[in-house]
């Protein structure tokens, strides 16, 4: 099957003003990111997030599909900074409000603020999000109508975003690591840090090649359970022991670089502050070897705290006992 040659584009709004209008949406969490008991993730949270932006897109006129197949557009979503306020459950009916920030920059991304409400019994807001948007232009898949005025102010030909983010000093790296083993420990040496590395399969990947948000949200997740694991104290082991689970109020993923499908990719957990006996924030810096020399692709946060099952609805939140904070400060048994 061959698809239709592109001749004419339909026009999109005359300038992004379109973009300042409110968007709010009705969602629902996916049954994936019910993990423990009934409660959602905070991967399964940012996920709600995503389509809610895509949504206030959509609806102004600014359709991601639309985009890249009359304009050769990706909508990226390269960079995300959620606060968890309240646990959001399976069945919950989530209402997001999409609105532009009123600290907007203007500086070459689309700045989006989402708030999400459950609405029942009554309206509890249960997280707050800013989004930055890039529009990647791809010069795969043959002819694209030109660029409209309205999207230039966001388009780029390549996510290249390390100015825009705080440097993380990047580790000395020897010049014969080569891509594996040798390097990771070249990037964890010295830091209360655990890493790993892998292959970047398809299937994190969006408009045919490129490591999307939602990967490296994957990611993240992956590399706090291994760091857990490794201590000695895995989710299996406290839920176990315990009754135990980890909760999330906050976590963040800022793109620097593009990674692209099966690029092995090295990825660092380091534990920066463990603050009293209540939450542990850890950063996660993401590098790719190019030429011999890392690339450092993504960095974020995720902040840790741990909760008692009380009930199949509801927890509480408890104290680090002495094993979780001499794991969390790298003191092995």
């Amino acid at each position: 099957m061959t698809g239709t040659s592109l001749t004419t584009a339909r026009a999109l709004p005359a300038d992004a003003k379109a973009l300042q209008e409110p968007t709010t949406v009705t969602l629902r969490p996916r049954f994936e990111g019910s993990n423990i008991c009934t409660w959602i993730g905070f991967k399964h949270v940012d996920y709600l997030v995503e389509e809610a932006v895509l949504e206030h897109l959509r609806r102004n006129g600014w359709a991601a599909g639309r985009l890249y197949e009359e304009y050769g557009l990706c909508v990226d979503l390269v960079d995300i900074d959620a606060a968890i306020l309240a646990a959001t459950h399976i069945d919950d009916t989530v209402t997001a409000r999409v609105h532009v920030p009123a600290q907007d920059t203007a500086d070459g991304e689309i700045t989006l603020a989402v708030t999400l409400h459950t609405d029942a019994p009554t309206p509890v807001k249960t997280a707050t999000a800013t989004v930055r948007v890039a529009l990647r232009h791809d010069p795969r898949g043959g002819a694209a109508a030109p660029l409209p005025e309205p999207v230039l102010p966001y388009t780029t030909a390549l996510v290249d975003r390390a100015a825009r983010v705080r440097p993380t000093a990047l580790p000395t790296v020897p010049a014969t690591a080569a891509d594996g083993p040798e390097l990771l420990r070249a990037l964890t040496a010295g830091a209360n840090a655990h890493g790993w590395s892998r292959r970047v399969p398809y299937y994190h990947c969006h408009f045919t090649e490129r490591l999307q948000m939602s990967g490296y949200l994957r990611m993240m997740e992956a590399a706090v359970d291994r760091f857990l694991d490794d201590r000695g104290i895995s989710i299996k082991r406290l839920l176990d022991e315990q009754d135990w689970i980890p909760v999330v109020p906050r976590n963040s993923v800022s793109m620097l670089a593009e990674v692209r499908m099966e690029e092995r990719i090295h990825t660092v957990l380091t534990v920066e502050n463990v603050f009293k006996r209540l939450t542990y924030t850890a950063r996660m810096d993401c590098y790719v070897l190019r030429g011999g020399v890392p690339v450092h692709t993504a960095t974020g946060r995720i902040t840790h705290g741990y909760a008692h099952i009380e009930s199949r609805r509801d927890w509480n939140l408890v104290s680090f006992d002495d094993r979780m904070l001499d794991a969390l400060n790298g003191r092995r048994p």
